[in-house]
């Protein structure tokens, strides 16, 4: 059989690789890159598999934000009132709700997509990162037909004798690229919450604690400002920029900038210049982030 060294050269002519080894990073890139294919697949079957066994079956992935964002409609926004200056309150609400819902989704299945499959990690040889690709992917096609309902709802908002019409104008073609950034920045979170729970197994059990708040401090359901309205100007100063530029809120608003005719939500080119500035770190940092620890899923 030769030599140790003449086997290993004998492997790496015909590409093959060690097991459990971390390989350089932009091979690593080429080996994903080369599996998006499977990656789409993947995602698009545990997308279907997801509510097979309902009797309204895919239906849900409609239905469920759209329940969300009613129940918001009725107690922040009719019972409780708490517009804050948003002329169309059910717009702004169900904008929020269901891009939120793919950010929180995004989380809990990047945070699970290693931890809950050790026995296939430990059965088949392919770059992790995979998985969690492939669960935000399955998130995004269920978004997509729910994208289409929360447009129809924004329209119908308008016919209310309450609220102005609702236009269509140019800028609702801006949404597609609002939702495209957002996904970037899904695919990012998702690789931090997977190595994360890997390391750190007890965090799982604090993501819904976590999201609770980032929706909250987000703007999902009024305004950010509304939580800094009542404090001290020399505090205000400071922390509004920061609850308005944050990630998620900067979705939020690019968003209902291109479905809401409202002054509060006009296009603002350094919103969009902060939204692909976001998606592009994340994506970058956790790519980079769960590749280092390539070699500890599935053995941990």
């Amino acid at each position: 059989m030769g030599t140790s060294a003449e086997r290993v050269a004998l492997a790496q002519q015909h590409g093959l690789q060690r097991m459990g080894v971390r390989p350089p990073l932009w091979t690593y890139v080429k080996s994903v890159v080369g599996r998006r294919h499977f990656i789409g697949v993947l995602g698009t079957s545990e997308a279907y598999a997801r509510n097979q066994n309902t009797y309204l079956g895919q239906l849900w992935a409609v239905f469920n934000p759209i329940l969300n964002a009613a129940i918001y409609v009725l107690i922040f926004g009719l019972i409780l009132n708490t517009s804050r200056g948003v002329d169309n309150t059910i717009a702004f609400i169900v904008i929020g709700v269901f891009l939120f819902r793919f950010v929180e989704q995004s989380v809990h299945g990047g945070a699970q997509s290693i931890a809950k499959r050790t026995n296939l990690l430990r059965s088949l040889h392919f770059p992790r990162a995979v998985l969690p690709l492939s669960s935000v992917m399955s998130h995004l096609a269920t978004l997509l037909p729910a994208l289409l309902v929360m447009c129809l709802i924004v329209l119908a908002s308008g016919l209310l004798p309450e609220y102005d019409p609702v236009p269509i104008t140019w800028q609702w073609l801006l949404l597609p690229v609002a939702v495209a950034l957002l996904w970037v920045f899904n695919m990012g979170l998702a690789f931090i919450m997977a190595r994360m729970v890997v390391v750190t197994p007890d965090l799982d059990n604090l993501i819904g604690f976590f999201l609770r708040l980032l929706m909250y401090g987000s703007g999902v359901i009024f305004p950010v400002t509304h939580y800094v309205e009542s404090l001290p100007d020399s505090v205000s100063a400071w922390l509004t920029p920061i609850m308005e530029y944050q990630p998620v809120a900067v979705y939020l608003y690019l968003g209902r900038s291109c479905l809401m005719n409202e002054e509060a939500f006009v296009q603002d080119p350094w919103m969009w210049v902060f939204g692909v500035i976001w998606a592009l770190v994340f994506f970058v940092a956790g790519f980079i982030i769960f590749w280092r620890g390539e070699e500890r899923y599935g053995r941990d």
